[in-house]
């Protein structure tokens, strides 16, 4: 039952909420007749619900911290969150994988070539998410400046087909490659910094990288951008523009699924092992004989490889790129999916990609309220889910009785 302080935190909730939305839910401006409306029942119902939310939160909370201790596993097993409970049973995870491929796979065959575009678009940050986890989730690195490397990815696609002429597949690798040499040239200057100061640098080469391409109008056509950048081809054949798009969506998808894959070999391997140590405590990780230099130099040549990659498609999805598609509001985008998702979680993160680029898309329905939902579900999830959508599962060892 609730007591009366819960009760008490549940209305101050609810006022400050009333409070913070009162411009935009209560007062509306009619410019043309000059006149104002006042809906005061809009106040109520965002006190209210605000209230109630807050009270269930908190008796959550409580419930989960009367829960007892959690059951010791056995040895050399993983402890799972609750919520991650679910994917490690196969026999549940086995249907559930089947269904969620068969739903992305005929998806262009039941819904229209704009929403086939909005998937795309959200395939593509899921694989930005996973590649920034490799450097936030899994080394503890807080990379602010990371929609950097997603630029040079894009900008060598481009340049290479305005210069050269040279298509998406030759682009692709060589955007990997220079992204990861762009990521051991961040790596070195901040091979000593940690916490916020890692983050003023990050942040400071990802605005680096925007003002040169926005300025230095010879080599990157400055703020007019470049346009015309050729769709990804196969085999020569001509196709029209929604079997394009279909084509995109279907190789966004290939992506994605390497990138799981090769993420989730990371996670399991010595390297993995060694990033998960440099995050807890990069003094022990040192003392146990692990080389600091080569995993934070490899942690942010890899997490960059992918963003190139990400951009190459980006380029290749729009077909024009200029420096206002890369600014800091898309590091922090990025970096939302890896929090919100759970740090160093797989699943999480491409749940959490999924939620935070399709969300805001299928509330156009309440366009008015929009982004005040938007920013509502993901209060309420990080309240009630603080570790992320689906934690990243820790294995704990333990002696024999």
């Amino acid at each position: 039952m609730p007591t009366g302080k819960d009760i008490r935190q549940a209305l101050l909730t609810g006022f400050w909420f009333m409070f913070l939305t009162f411009p935009l839910l209560v007062i509306k401006v009619h410019p043309i007749e000059q006149t104002v409306t006042w809906r005061w029942a809009n106040m109520l119902w965002v006190g209210g619900l605000s209230a109630a939310v807050a009270l269930a939160c908190r008796l959550v909370a409580a419930h989960r911290a009367a829960g007892g201790e959690r059951r010791r596993q056995e040895p050399d097993r993983a402890i799972a969150a609750p919520s991650q409970a679910f994917f490690l049973t196969p026999s549940r995870l086995v249907p559930l994988l089947a269904a969620v491929g068969l739903f992305f796979l005929v998806f262009p065959l039941l819904f229209s070539t704009y929403q086939v575009n909005i998937m795309t678009t959200a395939l593509m940050y899921v694989v930005l998410g996973l590649g920034l986890n490799i450097v936030v989730g899994f080394a503890g690195l807080l990379d602010l400046g990371y929609v950097a490397f997603y630029a040079v990815g894009a900008y060598t696609y481009g340049l290479l087909h305005l210069h050269f002429g040279l298509g998406f597949w030759t682009a692709l690798p060589i955007g990997g490659l220079l992204g990861a040499l762009f990521g051991v040239l961040l790596g070195f200057p901040v091979l000593r910094l940690r916490g916020d100061y890692l983050a003023i640098v990050t942040l400071g080469f990802g605005e680096i990288i925007r003002l040169v391409l926005e300025n230095w109008g010879d080599f990157s056509q400055g703020p007019s951008g470049i346009a015309n950048i050729a769709r990804p081809g196969l085999f020569g054949i001509e196709m029209s523009l929604e079997t394009s798009l279909v084509y995109q969506y279907y190789l966004t998808i290939a992506m994605a699924l390497l990138t799981i894959f090769v993420v989730n070999r990371l996670r399991n391997s010595r390297i993995g092992r060694a990033w998960f140590a440099l995050r807890e405590d990069d003094i022990a990780c040192q003392a146990m004989g692990i080389n600091k230099t080569a995993i934070k130099l490899t942690a942010f040549a890899l997490g960059a490889t992918w963003a190139a990659m990400a951009g190459v498609l980006f380029a290749a999805k729009t077909t024009f790129i200029n420096p206002a598609s890369f600014t800091f509001l898309e590091s922090a985008i990025i970096l939302c999916i890896v929090v919100l998702g759970g740090m160093g979680s797989i699943v999480g993160v491409v749940a959490a990609a999924l939620i935070l680029m399709l969300l805001p898309e299928y509330l156009r329905a309440v366009a008015e309220y929009r982004m005040l939902v938007f920013g509502a579900v993901l209060v309420l999830m990080m309240i009630v889910q603080p570790q992320g959508l689906i934690p990243r599962v820790r294995r704990t060892y333990t002696g024999s009785h």
